[in-house]
Protein backbone atom coordinates (compact mmCIF):
# COMPACT_ATOMS: atom_id res chain seq x y z
CA UNK A 1 0.00 0.00 0.00
CA UNK A 2 1.17 3.27 -0.82
CA UNK A 3 1.99 5.43 1.83
CA UNK A 4 0.10 8.96 2.00
CA UNK A 5 2.24 12.36 1.26
CA UNK A 6 2.13 14.83 3.73
CA UNK A 7 4.41 17.46 2.03
CA UNK A 8 4.62 19.81 -1.38
CA UNK A 9 7.46 20.40 -3.12
CA UNK A 10 7.93 23.73 -1.89
CA UNK A 11 7.30 22.66 1.73
CA UNK A 12 10.01 20.33 1.06
CA UNK A 13 12.37 23.31 -0.74
CA UNK A 14 11.25 25.19 2.18
CA UNK A 15 12.61 23.08 4.85
CA UNK A 16 16.15 22.40 3.08
CA UNK A 17 16.49 26.06 3.07
CA UNK A 18 17.09 26.59 6.85
CA UNK A 19 20.23 24.91 6.24
CA UNK A 20 21.05 27.54 4.10
CA UNK A 21 20.96 29.66 7.74
CA UNK A 22 22.34 26.46 9.52
CA UNK A 23 25.52 26.43 7.58
CA UNK A 24 25.85 30.48 7.96
CA UNK A 25 26.57 29.62 11.39
CA UNK A 26 28.67 26.06 11.05
CA UNK A 27 30.89 26.36 7.67
CA UNK A 28 32.02 30.45 8.49
CA UNK A 29 32.98 29.17 12.34
CA UNK A 30 34.58 25.95 11.78
CA UNK A 31 35.88 27.04 8.71
CA UNK A 32 37.83 30.63 9.79
CA UNK A 33 37.32 31.18 13.17
CA UNK A 34 40.65 29.52 14.15
CA UNK A 35 42.45 31.38 11.54
CA UNK A 36 40.44 34.79 12.24
CA UNK A 37 41.78 34.67 15.94
CA UNK A 38 45.23 33.31 15.33
CA UNK A 39 46.26 35.35 12.53
CA UNK A 40 44.30 38.80 12.66
CA UNK A 41 43.83 38.94 16.22
CA UNK A 42 46.84 36.96 17.30
CA UNK A 43 45.77 34.65 20.06
CA UNK A 44 47.37 31.33 20.63
CA UNK A 45 45.90 28.21 18.71
CA UNK A 46 46.55 26.23 21.44
CA UNK A 47 44.75 27.97 24.23
CA UNK A 48 41.75 28.58 21.64
CA UNK A 49 41.60 25.09 21.27
CA UNK A 50 41.56 24.13 25.31
CA UNK A 51 39.03 26.79 25.17
CA UNK A 52 36.70 24.67 22.88
CA UNK A 53 37.32 21.99 24.60
CA UNK A 54 36.20 23.37 27.93
CA UNK A 55 33.38 24.62 26.42
CA UNK A 56 32.07 21.32 24.58
CA UNK A 57 31.39 20.23 28.70
CA UNK A 58 28.85 22.66 28.95
CA UNK A 59 27.32 21.57 25.61
CA UNK A 60 26.98 18.17 26.73
CA UNK A 61 24.35 19.03 29.13
CA UNK A 62 22.28 20.98 26.85
CA UNK A 63 21.69 18.92 24.32
CA UNK A 64 19.20 16.22 25.69
CA UNK A 65 18.19 19.59 27.78
CA UNK A 66 16.61 20.56 24.68
CA UNK A 67 15.45 17.72 23.10
CA UNK A 68 13.12 16.37 25.82
CA UNK A 69 12.16 20.81 26.23
CA UNK A 70 10.76 20.15 22.67
CA UNK A 71 8.88 16.65 23.15
CA UNK A 72 7.12 19.01 26.13
CA UNK A 73 6.96 21.99 24.19
CA UNK A 74 3.00 22.45 23.20
CA UNK A 75 2.10 26.02 21.16
CA UNK A 76 0.20 27.64 18.39
CA UNK A 77 3.74 26.83 15.87
CA UNK A 78 4.09 23.44 17.60
CA UNK A 79 6.67 21.38 19.33
CA UNK A 80 10.22 22.23 17.45
CA UNK A 81 9.37 25.75 15.45
CA UNK A 82 9.42 27.67 17.88
CA UNK A 83 12.73 26.74 19.03
CA UNK A 84 13.79 27.04 16.12
CA UNK A 85 13.15 30.40 15.29
CA UNK A 86 13.68 31.95 18.37
CA UNK A 87 16.68 30.27 18.65
CA UNK A 88 18.14 31.29 16.02
CA UNK A 89 18.50 35.14 16.68
CA UNK A 90 20.72 34.33 19.49
CA UNK A 91 22.71 32.30 17.18
CA UNK A 92 23.20 35.52 14.55
CA UNK A 93 23.93 38.02 17.62
CA UNK A 94 26.82 35.38 19.43
CA UNK A 95 28.09 34.25 15.82
CA UNK A 96 28.53 38.04 15.36
CA UNK A 97 30.04 38.46 18.53
CA UNK A 98 32.85 35.51 17.91
CA UNK A 99 33.98 37.93 14.95
CA UNK A 100 34.26 40.89 16.76
CA UNK A 101 36.80 40.30 19.22
CA UNK A 102 37.78 43.52 20.72
CA UNK A 103 41.64 44.50 19.63
CA UNK A 104 41.93 47.02 22.03
CA UNK A 105 41.55 44.91 25.11
CA UNK A 106 44.47 42.97 26.43
CA UNK A 107 44.84 39.50 25.81
CA UNK A 108 43.08 37.57 28.72
CA UNK A 109 40.12 39.71 28.44
CA UNK A 110 40.10 38.52 24.52
CA UNK A 111 39.71 34.73 25.51
CA UNK A 112 36.92 35.66 28.04
CA UNK A 113 35.36 37.24 25.02
CA UNK A 114 35.09 34.81 22.80
CA UNK A 115 34.83 32.32 25.41
CA UNK A 116 31.80 33.28 26.63
CA UNK A 117 30.17 34.01 22.84
CA UNK A 118 31.09 30.70 21.84
CA UNK A 119 29.85 29.05 24.71
CA UNK A 120 26.47 30.74 24.46
CA UNK A 121 26.05 30.04 20.57
CA UNK A 122 26.90 26.78 20.83
CA UNK A 123 26.02 25.56 23.98
CA UNK A 124 22.70 27.59 23.81
CA UNK A 125 21.36 29.37 20.86
CA UNK A 126 22.74 26.52 17.89
CA UNK A 127 21.37 23.27 20.33
CA UNK A 128 18.04 25.09 20.50
CA UNK A 129 17.68 25.77 16.81
CA UNK A 130 19.29 22.86 15.34
CA UNK A 131 17.77 20.05 17.32
CA UNK A 132 14.16 21.89 16.59
CA UNK A 133 15.36 22.01 13.07
CA UNK A 134 16.09 18.32 13.00
CA UNK A 135 13.72 17.12 14.89
CA UNK A 136 10.73 18.77 11.85
CA UNK A 137 11.60 16.23 9.88
CA UNK A 138 9.44 13.51 12.47
CA UNK A 139 7.03 15.83 13.12
CA UNK A 140 5.62 16.99 9.41
CA UNK A 141 5.60 14.02 7.71
CA UNK A 142 5.31 10.29 8.50
CA UNK A 143 5.93 9.39 5.21
CA UNK A 144 9.81 7.58 4.48
CA UNK A 145 10.32 8.46 1.22
CA UNK A 146 9.33 12.30 2.00
CA UNK A 147 11.84 12.40 5.31
CA UNK A 148 14.40 10.63 2.95
CA UNK A 149 13.66 13.81 0.18
CA UNK A 150 14.05 16.24 3.02
CA UNK A 151 16.95 14.99 3.90
CA UNK A 152 18.40 15.01 0.61
CA UNK A 153 16.93 19.00 -0.10
CA UNK A 154 18.52 20.48 3.48
CA UNK A 155 21.87 18.52 2.93
CA UNK A 156 22.21 20.04 -0.99
CA UNK A 157 21.10 23.78 0.62
CA UNK A 158 23.89 22.96 3.55
CA UNK A 159 26.39 21.94 1.07
CA UNK A 160 25.57 24.62 -1.03
CA UNK A 161 26.08 27.46 1.74
CA UNK A 162 29.26 25.61 2.73
CA UNK A 163 31.15 25.90 -1.23
CA UNK A 164 29.94 29.77 -1.52
CA UNK A 165 30.85 30.67 2.12
CA UNK A 166 34.26 28.65 1.95
CA UNK A 167 34.75 29.95 -1.47
CA UNK A 168 34.02 33.73 -1.42
CA UNK A 169 34.79 34.75 2.47
CA UNK A 170 38.56 35.26 2.16
CA UNK A 171 37.84 37.68 -0.85
CA UNK A 172 35.34 38.94 1.07
CA UNK A 173 37.37 40.08 3.90
CA UNK A 174 40.26 41.29 1.50
CA UNK A 175 38.01 42.99 -0.57
CA UNK A 176 36.39 45.39 2.40
CA UNK A 177 39.91 46.47 3.70
CA UNK A 178 41.05 43.00 5.66
CA UNK A 179 41.60 43.42 9.07
CA UNK A 180 39.93 42.53 12.56
CA UNK A 181 37.28 45.47 10.77
CA UNK A 182 36.33 43.54 8.06
CA UNK A 183 35.74 39.43 9.54
CA UNK A 184 33.42 41.46 11.94
CA UNK A 185 31.18 43.46 9.14
CA UNK A 186 31.49 39.67 7.33
CA UNK A 187 30.09 38.07 10.02
CA UNK A 188 27.06 40.71 10.79
CA UNK A 189 26.11 40.36 6.86
CA UNK A 190 26.02 36.34 7.01
CA UNK A 191 24.18 36.88 10.57
CA UNK A 192 21.92 38.85 8.71
CA UNK A 193 20.79 36.58 6.05
CA UNK A 194 21.40 33.54 8.29
CA UNK A 195 18.02 35.21 10.32
CA UNK A 196 15.86 35.89 7.10
CA UNK A 197 15.96 32.60 6.08
CA UNK A 198 15.82 30.58 9.16
CA UNK A 199 12.16 32.57 9.38
CA UNK A 200 11.08 31.98 6.18
CA UNK A 201 12.11 28.18 6.68
CA UNK A 202 10.26 27.62 9.64
CA UNK A 203 7.07 29.16 8.43
CA UNK A 204 7.68 26.81 5.15
CA UNK A 205 6.08 23.89 6.89
CA UNK A 206 3.25 22.86 9.44
CA UNK A 207 3.45 20.20 11.96
CA UNK A 208 1.29 17.24 12.15
CA UNK A 209 -1.23 17.53 15.14
CA UNK A 210 -0.63 15.39 18.38
CA UNK A 211 -3.43 13.03 17.16
CA UNK A 212 -1.81 12.35 13.59
CA UNK A 213 1.61 12.01 15.29
CA UNK A 214 -0.16 9.23 17.77
CA UNK A 215 -2.08 7.57 14.76
CA UNK A 216 1.37 6.15 13.16
CA UNK A 217 1.18 2.50 15.37
CA UNK A 218 -2.48 2.91 16.46
CA UNK A 219 -1.67 2.02 20.30
CA UNK A 220 -4.14 2.43 22.57
CA UNK A 221 -5.33 5.69 23.92
CA UNK A 222 -3.91 5.05 27.57
CA UNK A 223 -0.94 3.90 26.16
CA UNK A 224 -0.43 6.53 24.24
CA UNK A 225 -1.12 9.94 26.95
CA UNK A 226 1.87 7.40 29.04
CA UNK A 227 4.35 7.02 26.63
CA UNK A 228 4.76 11.37 26.81
CA UNK A 229 5.90 11.54 30.42
CA UNK A 230 9.34 11.00 30.81
CA UNK A 231 11.48 13.37 32.31
CA UNK A 232 15.11 14.16 31.51
CA UNK A 233 16.68 11.04 33.00
CA UNK A 234 14.20 8.88 31.36
CA UNK A 235 15.15 10.45 28.08
CA UNK A 236 18.83 9.71 28.78
CA UNK A 237 17.88 5.85 29.63
CA UNK A 238 15.62 5.73 26.81
CA UNK A 239 18.62 6.70 24.40
CA UNK A 240 20.93 5.15 26.05
CA UNK A 241 19.10 1.92 25.58
CA UNK A 242 19.28 2.18 21.85
CA UNK A 243 22.28 0.96 20.44
CA UNK A 244 21.50 2.18 17.00
CA UNK A 245 21.46 6.14 18.70
CA UNK A 246 24.76 5.05 19.68
CA UNK A 247 25.86 4.12 16.35
CA UNK A 248 24.65 7.50 15.31
CA UNK A 249 26.14 10.00 17.76
CA UNK A 250 29.37 8.03 17.12
CA UNK A 251 29.17 8.64 13.10
CA UNK A 252 28.13 12.18 13.75
CA UNK A 253 30.94 12.78 15.62
CA UNK A 254 33.26 11.18 13.69
CA UNK A 255 31.85 13.37 10.36
CA UNK A 256 32.45 16.30 12.17
CA UNK A 257 36.08 15.23 13.29
CA UNK A 258 36.48 14.95 9.71
CA UNK A 259 34.97 18.08 8.55
CA UNK A 260 37.25 20.33 11.58
CA UNK A 261 40.30 18.44 10.04
CA UNK A 262 39.02 19.42 5.97
CA UNK A 263 38.28 22.77 7.22
CA UNK A 264 42.19 23.77 8.71
CA UNK A 265 43.10 23.01 4.97
CA UNK A 266 43.09 26.78 5.09
CA UNK A 267 46.24 26.51 6.77
CA UNK A 268 47.58 23.33 4.57
CA UNK A 269 46.74 25.53 1.65
CA UNK A 270 48.53 28.77 2.80
CA UNK A 271 51.73 27.03 4.34
CA UNK A 272 51.89 23.77 1.92
CA UNK A 273 50.41 24.56 -1.25
CA UNK A 274 51.53 28.35 -0.73
CA UNK A 275 48.06 29.76 -2.10
CA UNK A 276 45.50 30.12 0.44
CA UNK A 277 42.95 30.54 -2.29
CA UNK A 278 42.93 27.24 -3.39
CA UNK A 279 40.84 26.03 0.38
CA UNK A 280 37.98 27.74 -2.24
CA UNK A 281 38.42 25.41 -4.92
CA UNK A 282 38.67 22.45 -2.98
CA UNK A 283 35.18 23.55 -1.47
CA UNK A 284 33.81 22.99 -4.65
CA UNK A 285 35.70 19.50 -5.00
CA UNK A 286 33.61 18.07 -1.83
CA UNK A 287 30.58 19.83 -1.94
CA UNK A 288 29.73 19.55 -5.82
CA UNK A 289 30.10 15.88 -5.52
CA UNK A 290 28.27 16.04 -2.27
CA UNK A 291 25.59 17.69 -3.55
CA UNK A 292 25.09 15.49 -6.98
CA UNK A 293 24.85 12.29 -4.86
CA UNK A 294 22.17 14.50 -2.59
CA UNK A 295 20.12 14.60 -5.89
CA UNK A 296 20.37 10.64 -6.77
CA UNK A 297 19.76 10.04 -2.55
CA UNK A 298 15.95 9.21 -2.94
CA UNK A 299 15.74 7.40 -6.17
CA UNK A 300 19.04 5.34 -5.05
CA UNK A 301 16.99 4.37 -1.59
CA UNK A 302 14.31 3.55 -3.37
CA UNK A 303 16.63 1.36 -6.09
CA UNK A 304 18.26 -0.34 -3.35
CA UNK A 305 15.00 -1.10 -1.24
CA UNK A 306 16.66 0.79 1.76
CA UNK A 307 19.25 3.24 2.96
CA UNK A 308 22.14 0.54 5.20
CA UNK A 309 23.37 -1.19 1.67
CA UNK A 310 23.98 2.55 0.21
CA UNK A 311 24.94 3.90 2.87
CA UNK A 312 27.93 1.09 3.34
CA UNK A 313 28.40 1.08 -0.62
CA UNK A 314 29.16 5.03 -0.34
CA UNK A 315 31.33 5.06 2.05
CA UNK A 316 33.48 2.13 0.88
CA UNK A 317 33.86 4.49 -2.12
CA UNK A 318 34.56 7.30 0.04
CA UNK A 319 37.76 5.56 2.17
CA UNK A 320 39.38 4.28 -1.57
CA UNK A 321 38.96 8.13 -2.69
CA UNK A 322 41.14 9.06 0.59
CA UNK A 323 43.34 6.76 0.40
CA UNK A 324 44.23 8.37 -2.97
CA UNK A 325 43.97 11.94 -1.42
CA UNK A 326 46.85 10.67 0.87
CA UNK A 327 49.39 9.43 -2.44
CA UNK A 328 48.29 12.49 -4.55
CA UNK A 329 49.11 14.67 -1.54
CA UNK A 330 52.99 13.40 -0.92
CA UNK A 331 53.55 13.43 -4.83
CA UNK A 332 52.44 17.09 -5.20
CA UNK A 333 49.55 16.93 -7.51
CA UNK A 334 46.72 19.10 -6.62
CA UNK A 335 44.78 17.68 -9.47
CA UNK A 336 44.63 14.21 -8.11
CA UNK A 337 44.15 15.89 -5.01
CA UNK A 338 41.21 17.53 -6.38
CA UNK A 339 39.84 14.33 -8.23
CA UNK A 340 39.87 11.89 -5.48
CA UNK A 341 38.84 14.40 -3.32
CA UNK A 342 35.71 14.75 -5.21
CA UNK A 343 35.30 10.59 -5.60
CA UNK A 344 35.36 10.24 -1.88
CA UNK A 345 33.03 13.29 -1.21
CA UNK A 346 30.80 11.55 -3.75
CA UNK A 347 30.61 8.15 -1.69
CA UNK A 348 30.00 10.22 1.42
CA UNK A 349 27.04 11.97 -0.18
CA UNK A 350 23.76 9.02 0.13
CA UNK A 351 24.45 8.89 3.82
CA UNK A 352 24.29 12.91 4.17
CA UNK A 353 21.03 12.96 2.39
CA UNK A 354 19.63 10.19 4.47
CA UNK A 355 20.64 10.82 7.98
CA UNK A 356 17.35 12.51 8.95
CA UNK A 357 15.52 9.59 7.74
CA UNK A 358 17.47 7.06 9.87
CA UNK A 359 17.51 9.09 12.90
CA UNK A 360 13.57 8.71 12.52
CA UNK A 361 13.65 5.06 11.72
CA UNK A 362 16.30 5.11 15.35
CA UNK A 363 12.99 6.99 17.08
CA UNK A 364 10.78 4.21 15.69
CA UNK A 365 12.76 1.66 17.31
CA UNK A 366 12.79 3.11 20.60
CA UNK A 367 8.91 3.48 20.09
CA UNK A 368 8.64 -0.77 18.71
CA UNK A 369 10.94 -1.32 21.89
CA UNK A 370 10.09 0.86 25.11
CA UNK A 371 6.70 2.33 24.13
CA UNK A 372 7.61 6.17 24.31
CA UNK A 373 8.13 8.64 21.68
CA UNK A 374 11.46 10.79 21.90
CA UNK A 375 11.42 12.65 18.40
CA UNK A 376 13.29 15.77 19.66
CA UNK A 377 15.25 14.05 21.79
CA UNK A 378 16.38 11.54 19.85
CA UNK A 379 17.73 14.50 16.97
CA UNK A 380 19.58 15.34 19.90
CA UNK A 381 22.40 13.45 17.82
CA UNK A 382 22.58 16.03 15.06
CA UNK A 383 23.15 19.01 17.52
CA UNK A 384 25.29 16.66 20.15
CA UNK A 385 27.33 15.50 16.76
CA UNK A 386 27.66 18.53 15.21
CA UNK A 387 29.09 20.40 18.55
CA UNK A 388 31.47 17.75 19.99
CA UNK A 389 32.23 16.57 17.04
CA UNK A 390 32.77 19.82 15.39
CA UNK A 391 33.83 22.00 18.75
CA UNK A 392 36.56 19.16 19.58
CA UNK A 393 37.86 18.34 16.20
CA UNK A 394 38.69 22.87 16.10
CA UNK A 395 39.96 22.18 19.18
CA UNK A 396 42.36 19.09 18.12
CA UNK A 397 42.96 21.38 15.25
CA UNK A 398 43.96 24.16 17.55
CA UNK A 399 46.42 21.51 20.28
CA UNK A 400 47.75 19.71 16.92
CA UNK A 401 49.53 23.19 15.64
CA UNK A 402 50.47 24.46 18.69
CA UNK A 403 52.35 20.78 19.20
CA UNK A 404 53.95 21.63 15.24
CA UNK A 405 55.30 25.07 16.86
CA UNK A 406 52.95 26.78 14.24
CA UNK A 407 53.38 30.63 14.42
CA UNK A 408 50.60 32.67 12.48
CA UNK A 409 53.32 35.73 12.73
CA UNK A 410 55.40 33.83 10.53
CA UNK A 411 55.08 33.38 6.89
CA UNK A 412 56.79 30.79 6.61
CA UNK A 413 56.27 28.14 8.61
CA UNK A 414 58.65 25.22 10.46
CA UNK A 415 59.30 21.69 9.52
CA UNK A 416 57.54 20.48 12.36
CA UNK A 417 54.04 22.15 11.23
CA UNK A 418 54.49 21.19 7.47
CA UNK A 419 54.65 17.78 8.52
CA UNK A 420 52.03 17.90 11.29
CA UNK A 421 49.74 19.68 8.47
CA UNK A 422 50.24 17.09 5.97
CA UNK A 423 48.83 14.39 9.08
CA UNK A 424 45.47 17.03 9.48
CA UNK A 425 44.56 16.84 5.76
CA UNK A 426 45.49 13.90 4.81
CA UNK A 427 46.08 11.40 7.28
CA UNK A 428 43.02 11.94 9.68
CA UNK A 429 40.07 12.04 7.33
CA UNK A 430 41.25 8.63 5.84
CA UNK A 431 41.77 7.36 9.31
CA UNK A 432 38.28 8.27 10.11
CA UNK A 433 36.59 7.22 6.81
CA UNK A 434 37.42 3.73 7.43
CA UNK A 435 35.78 3.77 11.50
CA UNK A 436 32.56 5.49 9.68
CA UNK A 437 32.84 2.55 7.21
CA UNK A 438 33.01 -0.01 10.22
CA UNK A 439 30.38 1.59 11.86
CA UNK A 440 27.76 2.22 9.15
CA UNK A 441 28.06 -2.14 8.76
CA UNK A 442 26.37 -2.53 11.90
CA UNK A 443 23.47 0.03 11.72
CA UNK A 444 20.91 -1.84 10.16
CA UNK A 445 18.31 -0.02 12.00
CA UNK A 446 15.44 -0.87 8.59
CA UNK A 447 15.73 -4.06 9.40
CA UNK A 448 15.39 -4.16 12.94
CA UNK A 449 12.04 -2.52 12.78
CA UNK A 450 11.18 -4.54 10.16
CA UNK A 451 11.71 -7.99 12.03
CA UNK A 452 10.21 -6.53 15.39
CA UNK A 453 7.23 -5.05 13.70
CA UNK A 454 7.32 -8.91 11.75
CA UNK A 455 7.01 -10.58 15.20
CA UNK A 456 4.53 -8.16 16.78
CA UNK A 457 2.04 -8.95 13.88
CA UNK A 458 2.54 -12.74 13.81
CA UNK A 459 1.88 -12.70 17.44
CA UNK A 460 -1.55 -10.76 17.13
Amino acid sequence: MQEKTYLKWYNKVGYGSGDIAGNVVYAFLSSFAMIYLTNTIGLSSGIVGTLIAVSKLFDGFTDIFFGSMIDKTRSRLGRARPWMLYGYVGCAVTLAAIFAVPTGWGTTAQYAWFFIAYTLLNGVFYTANNIAYSALTSLVTKNSKERVQMGSYRFIFAFGTSLLIQSVTIKFVAMIGGGAAAWRTVAIVYAVIGLVINTISTFSVRELSEEELKEELKEEKEQETEEEKYGILEAFKLLAANKFYLMICGVYILQQLYGAMINAGIYYMTYVLKNENLFGVFSWAVNIPLIIALVFTPTLVAKWKGMYKLNLGGYMIAVLGRAFVVAAGYMGSVPLMLAFTAIAALGQGPWQGDMNAVIASCSEYTFLTKGKRVDGTMYSCTSLGVKLGGGLGTAAAGWLLELSHFDGRLEVQPDSCINMLHIMYLWLPFIIDVIIMFVLSKMNVEEANRKIKAKAMSET
